[in-house]
């Protein structure tokens, strides 16, 4: 088989609601609505997070976030896990990131890249990378490997123009191109002719940046065929977490917001097209991002060791070709106070403490997770209780480094914000001139006024 393009699309706080196919009463997606149709629907597909920087974790490595150094968003990645991009980079791939990073440890609004950055993408196989720490808006001051570069536009429509480019560039080879968008996360600027039509500044906004990623899926369509390579590239599509109160309507029903383990903080839109490959079809097998590195992996028939032994994700190459497969256990969500498994159409949540009390649902019947089984189903509950606890205790172990062939983690864990980054210093001025900036001329001067008493 030739080795297929890959893309990976990632939207920034879109929840599974806000899609055309699933109903949304205002919000139309037509280029997504006609990929999923092309493609595998994926209607229990699961965000490993329910935040923004725990998920991408899970997309690189096929790990549960907290495994890997990223318990929470603005948490850097370990430097010791197996990448996915390093794994295609050994298999002769050209590989490339475009958009949000927010895996290297810096908080606050979206900032360029710093080529020196301990932790920029290329530390984790990216070849190359147009990137900001964080959330980007319109018209984005981006980080080219390092080299500042400004923008003008939408910006979900430049990071697919920018991928596009080097997808063509790179023609002789097949390339990884991970696309990640900074919307519809805040502030929510949309284009004028994208909020057009909704009534609500604050929801048009909001839904118009949806809009606005809709549009750059057509064009990414469309330009894969200018190319002559949509037939030998996969996309796969889905968002972080799950959707924002903004909108009633993000979340289709679903129980939860973003930063919740409920449905409707990890439930999120999952579409993979391969027209060369992948007939049409609709599934509510449950997967996960920590399924995509496995699938890709297992797809390649790449080494056994470009994956790290202990992982929580599974091929899903079955699916690919059509059929059903069979997961050899739960999906695990870790996040906060909270835990989850999902097994099936069962779903187990609770605390993380020995003592207190779970719930357990069968999403099939009530996917808005309303009705506790766990006194009718006293059997399975426990099971799955169990298989819970044991699971937070791998994931611990792993948290402090035992999966890593040192057997503790060896880089200090960074999660600052830049406006108090030393590194950031220099900049500081000419961020100050840009509006996505300007809400930050208090916190710079608080903390230069803090640093110079500090001396």
């Amino acid at each position: 088989m030739e080795s297929p393009n890959i893309i990976l699309v990632m939207a920034d706080d879109q929840g599974w609601g806000q899609v055309g196919y699933n109903g949304h009463p205002t919000l139309k997606t037509p280029h997504l609505d006609a990929m999923a149709e092309a493609g595998i629907r994926l209607d229990r597909f699961y965000a490993a997070g329910p935040v923004c920087s725990p998920t991408r974790a899970s997309v690189l490595t096929g790990r549960t976030h907290v495994r890997t150094g990223v318990p929470d968003h603005g948490n850097n990645l370990c430097l010791q896990e197996k990448t996915l991009p390093q794994a295609l980079q050994e298999a002769g791939y050209s590989t490339a990131l475009f958009g949000k990073w927010h895996l290297n440890g810096v908080r606050g609004a979206g900032v360029p890249i710093l080529e020196d950055d301990p932790n920029h993408p290329g530390k984790y196989g990216f070849d190359e990378w147009l990137s900001v720490t964080n959330y980007f808006d319109l018209n984005p001051l981006m980080s080219r490997s390092g080299a500042f570069e400004e923008f003008e536009g939408d910006s979900s429509n430049i990071v697919v123009a920018e991928a596009l480019k080097f997808m063509e560039r790179e023609k002789e080879n097949p390339t990884l191109a991970v696309i990640w968008y900074g919307s519809p996360h805040g502030p929510q600027i949309a284009l004028p002719e994208d909020r057009a039509g909704f009534e609500d500044d604050s929801l048009g906004n909001h839904l118009g940046e949806i809009v606005g990623i809709d549009r750059s899926i057509g064009l990414l369509r469309k330009g894969l065929r200018e190319l002559g390579i949509e037939d030998n590239t996969l996309i796969w599509y889905c968002s972080d977490n799950g959707g924002l109160k903004t909108d009633p309507d993000a979340c289709g029903g679903l129980r939860g917001l973003k930063g919740s383990l409920f449905e409707g903080g990890i439930r999120v839109p999952g579409i993979i097209e391969w027209p060369g490959r992948i007939k049409p079809m609709v599934t509510d097998f449950p997967a996960s991002t920590m399924d995509i590195m496995p699938t890709l992996v297992d797809l390649l028939d790449l080494p056994k060791d470009s994956q790290l032994e202990v992982r929580d994700g599974e091929s899903l190459l079955t699916l690919l070709g059509g059929g059903v497969p069979q997961r050899a256990h739960p999906i695990p969500f870790y996040y906060g106070s909270q835990a989850a498994l999902i097994d099936g159409d069962f779903k187990l949540i609770g605390p993380k403490k020995k003592g207190e009390a779970w719930r357990l649902y069968n999403l099939k019947d009530d996917p808005s997770e309303g009705r506790d089984l766990s006194s009718e189903l006293p059997e399975l509950f426990s099971k799955m209780r169990a298989q819970a606890l044991a699971t937070v205790d791998s994931i611990e172990a792993s948290a402090v480094g035992e999966d890593y062939p040192e057997g503790r983690i060896i880089q200090k864990t960074r999660r600052a914000q830049w406006y108090q980054m030393k590194e950031y210093a220099p900049y500081f001025e000419m961020f100050l001139q840009r509006p996505e900036y300007a809400r930050y001329k208090e916190r710079i001067a608080k903390s230069k006024k803090s640093k110079k008493a500090a001396k």
